[in-house]
């Protein structure tokens, strides 16, 4: 099995068969996904935490977390696992780092390297954003990316402005 991190995010909520879908409930919606695959065992997540958005116009503050998972997935099967929660659950693609109802991050994938036109491991930008370093530092403070930067390290040189635990 493999040992992954995921980043999960969310700023908007969808209306789902006439239910409105907040961001909190839409990660726990994209973690129930997770858990109910037959090859992803769901090991922890982090707690919630409310974050300023990165991107163009006016948007609603994000609501972050990271996730644990053991899986028989390989990194590209588990990508597009991934971006079909993110579909089912009303996603656009359509501006970059434009606000969504739910965006789901493979962040490291065992200590893989990789860097192919569909998927960068460890996640490229992970190692200057306190959104992602804060809830995955929660789950396993002792982890390091590949070249062996401690990611409590890299959080303790990011910005927490903003980033609320809830």
């Amino acid at each position: 099995m493999a040992l992954a991190y995921i980043g999960l995010g969310s700023n908007l909520s969808d209306n789902v068969d006439g239910h409105i879908v907040a961001p909190q409930a839409q990660l726990n919606k994209a973690l129930n996904s997770l858990s109910s695959h037959r090859q992803i065992n769901l090991v922890t997540v982090s707690s919630f935490y409310q974050t300023p958005p990165i991107g163009p116009g006016e948007q609603a503050d994000y609501i972050n977390a990271a996730a644990k998972l053991e899986t028989q997935l390989t990194p590209l099967q588990l990508l597009d696992y991934l971006q079909s929660i993110e579909q089912q659950q009303g996603r656009v693609r359509n501006i970059r780092w434009g606000a969504r109802t739910l965006d789901l991050d493979i962040l490291l994938y065992n200590q893989l390297v990789q860097d192919c036109d569909r998927l960068t491991l460890p996640h490229p930008r992970m190692r200057e954003r306190g959104f992602v370093l804060a809830p995955l530092t929660e789950i396993e403070p002792q982890l390091s990316l590949p070249n062996g930067e401690n990611i409590a390290a890299l959080l303790a040189n990011c910005s927490m402005q903003g980033i609320v635990k809830l």
